[in-house]
């Protein structure tokens, strides 16, 4: 008896971000990447694959362009427009990632719905029930072969949104859930070919001994069965192999962001009747580019692409001088003291802290409209209001300045805290993420930058001139991804514990930062934000040549 030879092909596209066409609504510009690239790869791919060609993606799609925002939060009544190109694009199996849930049950519940395709979450546990709140696997058959695809988001999620947006649901750790649900599915299904679908990036990094939100090397090697895992989250692109305790390899494949690229996985299995008897699996990252835009995605949605760009078109008031991300690195800068001045108008706290979401984000002086309210604030994140004393804003401070700056020994070093050098002797950009680098208002302190972590911060008073005392509690305006642990600032740095931070909140605004800030903009109709002059970089007589250096070398200026 003959064995049959069936080759198939899996694509992988993860964390879109409403980069549904090749165009920014947030710049103003064309972009690479998009799902109407996607659109023209899996146009040309399905023309030799046929049904031997499965597409999937990988969460976090509901969040990032306005695209995504406009259908989310303004036509709530449409069909969710990622759900409909999905569709158009005949997607086999999505699965959830960690910004789609931060648009609360409504948002994606609905996208669920929309979507004619299951969308994968086996770790996501619906409390009142006890089992999974999504599909956990889904088994897909193609030229004869069983292929099992199951889903997992990174469980961190609590961490970084708050309870409203996933009430009456659970995110269980990852390989718990996998050493739990793989046997089943080997032994229930027995599949030819077990796909793995993380929203997780690779490494394993554990969020205060609650969470370990990027498990998939730990997965792929010490739970045996997957022939490949597709991953995403993290924005980082990988494809290679590990090998598991049974030495076997697993693919693990990333095609990071935007749609720029897909993951491309190649599956060649030999059947004798209904048992492998040869498998090879192969993976590669494809570049969408190459396959230029669909225009039959373009034509078929073309009234969104209108209705999304007038909707960033529209005209909110006017910046009198240009606002820069870049100098808040550096000390007091009109674009961070603007969101905190707003931030402490809002909740009437006594002080604010803020980091620049945008690591290089620019809005020109003049007309300001709808599309900068992005740029000017990155994500869909609540305010809260929160209590704290002295001591941990103080500690909450000391943390975030170290996550920051450099500490110098000598006039001649760097005072931010720098990538190492590569290979070529180049750095990058920063050590530690840009959007934990956060800063204060409401109070007058130092940055001694010789000094360690502990002896950094001297905060001398209340930005009123009141004394300022470490044994007091303070009403703190804090975003809400901060307020529930994200970044660990509140948590290592301030030494409160996680489970406690829920009860240091005393409000939460009813829509996110980025709605009041429009709104505040509106109000002004013409705004001239300044620094504060709060705080600064100390001692000067150091600090000004080294400010001067590193702002060229991360800036090329």
């Amino acid at each position: 008896m003959k064995t049959k030879e069936i080759h198939l092909k899996l694509i992988e596209t993860s964390d879109i971000h409403g980069n549904f066409f090749p165009y920014n609504f947030v710049t103003d510009q064309p972009s690479e990447g998009s799902l109407a690239r996607v659109c023209a790869l899996l146009e040309k791919l399905r023309e030799k694959w046929g049904d031997r060609l499965v597409y999937i993606d990988n969460g976090d799609i509901l969040q990032g362009q306005p695209t995504a925002y406009y259908y989310d939060f303004v036509d709530t009544q449409s069909e969710h427009l990622a759900a409909s190109m999905l569709n158009y694009l005949h997607c086999d199996v999505g699965n959830m990632g960690n910004h789609d849930i931060e648009g609360g049950h409504a948002v994606y519940d609905r996208w669920v719905r929309d979507c004619r395709f299951p969308i994968l979450g086996a770790n996501v546990i619906d409390v009142r029930t006890g089992k999974p709140y999504l599909t956990p696997y889904v088994m897909l058959e193609r030229a004869g072969v069983r292929i099992a695809v199951f889903g997992m988001i990174t469980p961190a999620i609590p961490m970084w949104l708050p309870e409203n947006l996933w009430s009456g649901l659970h995110f269980e750790d990852m390989e718990e859930c996998a050493r739990q649900w793989v046997p089943y599915i080997l032994e229930r299904e027995k599949p030819d070919v077990l796909v793995g679908v993380f929203h997780a990036g690779r490494e394993s990094v554990r969020q205060i001994d609650f969470y370990n939100e990027d498990a998939t090397l730990d997965i792929a090697r010490n739970v045996p069965g997957f022939d490949a895992i597709l991953i995403g989250h993290d924005h980082r692109r990988f494809c290679d192999t590990v090998t598991n305790t049974e030495g076997r390899p697993v693919w693990i494949v990333n095609p990071a962001h935007n749609g720029v690229m897909v993951g491309e996985v190649d599956i060649r299995v030999s059947k004798l009747e209904d048992r492998v008897v040869y498998k090879k699996v192969s993976a590669k990252l494809t570049r969408t580019g190459f396959y230029g835009v669909s225009e039959a995605f373009m034509q078929h949605f073309a009234d969104a692409y209108e209705t999304v760009k007038a909707f960033v078109s529209r005209r909110i008031g006017t910046v009198a001088e240009t606002l820069k991300t870049e100098p808040a690195y550096f000390g007091p800068s009109a674009f961070i003291d603007f969101i905190h001045r707003m931030q402490l108008e809002l909740t009437h706290a006594d002080i604010s802290f803020c980091a620049p979401l945008s690591y290089d984000a620019i809005i020109r002086a003049g007309d300001v409209y709808m599309r900068d309210m992005f740029n000017l604030y990155r994500y869909e994140n609540m305010l809260y209001t929160m209590l704290l004393t002295g001591r941990e804003v103080k500690d909450y401070l000391e943390y975030s300045y170290t996550l920051w700056t450099n500490r110098m020994q000598t006039p001649a070093d760097h005072i931010m805290l720098l990538a190492p050098l590569d290979n070529a002797g180049t750095r990058y950009g920063f050590r530690n993420f840009a959007f934990n680098f956060d800063s204060a208002a409401g109070i007058c302190y130092t940055v001694d930058v010789t000094r360690p972590q502990g002896e950094k911060i001297t905060i001398t008073s209340m930005a009123d001139g009141r004394p300022f005392d470490t044994a007091a509690t303070y009403r703190v305006a804090i975003n809400s991804y901060r307020g529930n642990g994200g970044g660990e600032l509140l948590t290592i740095g301030a030494g409160i514990p996680k489970e406690e931070l829920a009860t240091r909140i005393v409000e939460i605004t009813p829509k996110d930062l980025r709605y009041y800030l429009m709104k505040y903009i509106e109000r002004q109709g013409t705004v001239s934000p300044k620094p504060l002059n709060q705080w600064k970089f100390i001692p000067e007589a150091w600090t000004g040549p080294a400010i001067e250096r590193d702002r060229k070398l991360l800036f090329g200026k």
